[in-house]
């Protein structure tokens, strides 16, 4: 296989990047928005050893899960990647995408939750982050193509509210009427970088990032988004420096209170124009939820990497203590705030450093601590994860936006990953001190290949084993089985998986749970029977229903 060679080839998988997969003349290609099942044309584009990529010229053979995408300007700007997909189809991909890392990274086999879903596929995100630049001697907005710094301009983006597009003509018409360009990376030249705006409740933080200290008809941008926002705050972020590093040092408030106050389960916080908060309201609360779950009231907390100090205080506020540690000045001092204004001086406290460098000192105060872990990108430091293997933390909580990165850190853990010679290597003997207790994916980015990963980890200690004398005759063996029969159960998997199940499917989950499945679902006792088995999506669906209903 050569390159611009042109052949028919059928997908056969999605690969981590939501890209294609076909295998064709012992070459796997990679093929940016083409769906298993399909048959397509594609010419090949590049080719290494015995992979290549390539881009479709015709679809012959369309998948059902094909939908045409909202965006124009989608396979272009580098933001999405799952657009022509039905969202049912893409948390399948999600759940998929989490599991196989585990397996193929690290090496762990285990049973992952299924995805869950956003209210909103699209116009959910609350933040706006657009770089300006110049091309062909004209001013350009929009958002970088994948892997580029190269702008792909734009009018409007679906996964944003309405308010994103008014914004971005606004920005247009300000530059083109007061003669300001955008910025040349490779010159330096130009007045605009980026803006940045931070939706919190109706409220907006709104940035521009520029180059020089001073910009002419910055009260015609404010006259402007007086139009757009009915409460916001304007800050000028100075950026002079040959850098992709987006903010400055410097932040001047031209406008508005700088900080806006918020209210999320009965917590009031504050946020700034640095403040992390997480893009999609509705699957950030799903999320935070299902972590303090993990938590018993009478745990200690540490919650590293911890940004406004919001999921802190949902700790603090059910159980002892929590303490929280970020590196950024103005999320410290948000979580500071945060914590007297929600009455949690004697059980919330927040520390402004590295990780790396100050979870020590608290695991000397607190070192049976639950170990709350949610951090970048690129995952924990390699320090942090040594540290926790070396205290013995009984309990970590790991929240996660890559799942390569989950993997390692869990396979790091675990012991199924171990190092050798500076390099990782899955190992059998699984040395570490944890094990894998629950990983669940939610979609905070829908449209995207991104996915968020709530992990719990346990340490395998058997001294901590606490030894109960139990009385058989005392125990109702039943109770669990009478609190949902199947009618009960299938109701609650189609509502809210849209999957129909069967009782013979639940019986067989329920058989493996050690729950009693009544006489009429029992397995046949013939030798030759054919009895159809219960398909992995559909058990995880039903174990979760035996969960909520306390079953299990």
């Amino acid at each position: 296989m050569e390159k611009n060679d042109s052949l028919v080839v059928t997908c056969e998988a999605l690969g981590s990047q939501g890209e294609g997969i076909a295998r064709a003349n012992g070459t796997t290609l990679f093929i940016p928005r083409c769906l298993p099942g399909e048959r397509a044309r594609v010419k090949v584009l590049k080719v290494k050893g015995n992979v290549g990529y390539a881009k479709v010229e015709e679809l012959l053979t369309p998948a059902e899960e094909r939908v045409r995408p909202r965006c124009a300007v989608f396979g272009k700007c580098g933001g999405c990647q799952l657009q022509h997909i039905k969202y049912r189809a893409q948390l399948r991909f999600k759940t998929d995408l989490v599991r196989d890392a585990l397996r193929k990274i690290a090496g762990i086999d285990f049973r992952v939750a299924n995805c869950e879903r956003s209210e909103k596929e699209y116009g959910y995100r609350n933040k706006l982050q657009l770089p300006v630049g110049r091309r062909n001697g004209e001013n350009v907005v929009g958002f970088f193509a994948e892997r580029t710094h190269r702008i792909v301009p734009t009018n409007a983006c679906p996964l944003h509210p309405e308010w994103a597009d008014k914004l971005i003509d606004a920005l247009k018409n300000f530059m083109e009427k007061c003669g300001l360009d955008g910025y040349d990376e490779e010159t330096g030249e130009g007045q605009i970088r980026h803006i940045v705006v931070r939706e919190l409740r109706g409220k907006f933080l709104v940035t521009l990032v520029v180059t020089v200290p001073e910009l002419k008809g910055i009260d015609y941008f404010l006259y402007r988004l007086d139009q757009i926002f009915h409460e916001y705050s304007f800050y000028l972020n100075l950026n002079d420096k040959k850098t992709n590093v987006i903010f400055g040092e410097e932040f001047l408030l031209l406008k508005g209170k700088g900080v806006y106050e918020c209210t999320d389960a009965g917590i009031v916080y504050e946020a700034g124009p640095r403040t992390f908060v997480q893009v999609n309201e509705n699957i950030r609360s799903k999320l935070y939820e299902r972590a303090v779950s993990y938590v018993d009231a009478d745990k200690v907390v540490i919650d590293c990497y911890a940004g406004g100090g919001l999921l802190t205080a949902k700790f603090a506020k059910k159980c002892k203590r929590a303490y929280g540690i970020e590196i950024v000045p103005e999320a410290s001092a948000c979580a500071d705030a945060l914590r007297v204004r929600n009455g949690l001086e004697n059980r919330m406290i927040n520390l402004c450093g590295k990780v790396e460098e100050t979870l020590a000192g608290v695991l000397e105060q607190e070192p049976s601590a639950t170990i709350v872990l949610d951090p970048p990108r690129a995952g924990c430091a390699r320090e942090v994860l040594k540290l926790l293997l070396e205290r013995k933390v009984p309990e970590i909580i790991m929240i996660s936006c890559d799942p390569a990165t989950l993997a390692r850190d869990v396979g790091l853990l675990t012991g199924a990953l171990v190092e050798q010679d500076g390099a990782l290597v899955k190992s059998d003997a699984a040395q570490g001190l944890y094990e894998l207790r629950s990983v669940e994916p939610f979609d905070m980015f829908p449209q995207t290949r991104h996915v968020e990963t709530v992990v719990l980890l346990s340490k395998l200690n058997a001294k901590q084993h606490i030894e109960v004398e139990l009385n058989l005759d005392e125990l109702d063996l039943t109770a669990a089985e009478s609190k949902a029969t199947y009618e009960e159960i299938k109701e609650y998997v189609l509502e809210k998986h849209g999957l129909k199940v069967s009782s013979l499917y639940i019986s067989q989950v329920k058989r493996k749970c050690g729950l009693d499945v009544g006489k009429n679902y029992n397995l046949s006792k013939k030798e030759d029977a054919k009895v159809p088995q219960c398909p992995p999506e559909k058990e995880a669906a039903i174990m979760e229903a035996l969960k909520h209903f306390q079953m299990i």
